[in-house]
């Protein structure tokens, strides 16, 4: 029998993408039935691979797995994957950088435009039995006006190019970036709160990272452009939603649209739920079929190089890879 995988959890129809891949090192692919620790670990005892979606990975957890060479992550976030505790028992953690570029950055600008031309208000309105326009003023030109991305990586690029061929100018926060690089993208890179005053619309493509947790918070909102929208497609806790609540209800904020939340689903009485200049949808920027085999694929891909004895093409922990620490745990 060849290798033990298991998912952890899964949110796909079917796992076939990643079992004809597996197929190449006649894994045996295991799905745990349920997503807790226990059962998973159990399961996953003399597993030498973990492919997760959502499952939370502690570090309790990764000292349950003695014969684990890799977790692979079916997503481009690892925040769910205590990397550091992987790190230290010598397993590399992958993740999915490359997938879904279109389908974020599609699904942002289509927030953008939803919010720029007032769609929900305006289909809201008529469903009512209100034909007017004066009911949705003010609308702005799109063009000329000034659109922020925090975080400038493969998604936020493409969707530099998609807005900018709709004549919006682009400025970009990203501190990991040289600006040289920025500026080779036609965007013009700045400073956190310069990005803050000068933009009309902001949308979010950073990892959650403890640096990025609430990097939306009071003090950011009361630096923002009056009359801007938020727009976030990464991860819901970079936005401190009760500041974000305060900011729509004072008018600083002219709306926000948001794909990722705090907590998901949000719970039935969450205020912003109930904001009409509020446009959420849950959680599915990253889809389309297409995406879920690419998604799939290049992930079970990881497990393969890893288990032939290859480095993987993602490693968040690329340290692992050349660390001279004794592999006995394997």
């Amino acid at each position: 029998m060849g290798p033990r995988v298991v998912v952890t959890d899964s949110v796909f129809p079917t796992l076939e993408p990643a079992r004809q891949v597996l197929a190449q090192v006649r894994a045996e692919l295991v799905v745990a039935e349920r997503p807790e620790p226990a059962a998973v670990a159990e399961l996953a005892r003399d597993a030498e691979a973990l492919m997760v979606t959502y499952m939370p990975i502690t570090a309790e957890l990764i000292r349950q797995l003695p014969r684990c060479r890799i977790i692979a992550r079916f997503g481009i976030g690892v925040d769910n994957v205590d990397v550091a505790a992987a790190t230290q028992a010598g397993i590399v953690v992958t993740n999915v950088p490359d997938y879904c570029i279109d389908e974020v950055s599609d699904h942002a600008l289509a927030l953008l435009l939803a919010l720029a031309r007032r769609l929900l208000p305006a289909d809201r309105a008529v469903r009512a039995g209100v034909w007017s326009v004066s009911a949705l003023t003010p609308i702005h030109r799109l063009r000329g006006r000034v659109l922020g991305l925090v975080g400038f990586g493969k998604i936020a690029r493409a969707l530099a190019r998609k807005a900018q061929a709709l004549g919006l100018e682009v400025l970009a926060y990203d501190p990991y970036l040289p600006p040289e690089a920025i500026e080779a993208q036609g965007a013009r890179p700045v400073g956190f709160q310069e990005l803050l005053e000068r933009s009309d619309f902001i949308s979010i493509h950073a990892p959650l990272t403890p640096e990025t947790r609430h990097l939306f918070n009071e003090e950011a909102f009361d630096k923002i452009k009056p009359g801007a929208f938020l727009i976030n497609t990464a991860r819901g806790p970079i936005v401190d939603e009760r500041a974000l609540l305060r900011a729509l209800e004072s008018g600083r904020l002219a709306g926000a649209a948001l794909d990722v939340l705090e907590q998901e689903p949000p719970p039935a009485d969450a205020p912003l739920l109930r904001r009409e200049d509020v446009l959420i949808t849950p959680h599915i920027a990253f889809y389309s079929e297409e995406s879920l085999v690419e998604l799939q694929t290049k992930a079970a891909e990881e497990v393969v190089r890893v288990l032939q004895g290859q480095a993987p093409r993602n490693p968040v922990n690329p340290e692992v890879l050349s660390s001279s620490q004794p592999q006995s745990r394997r």
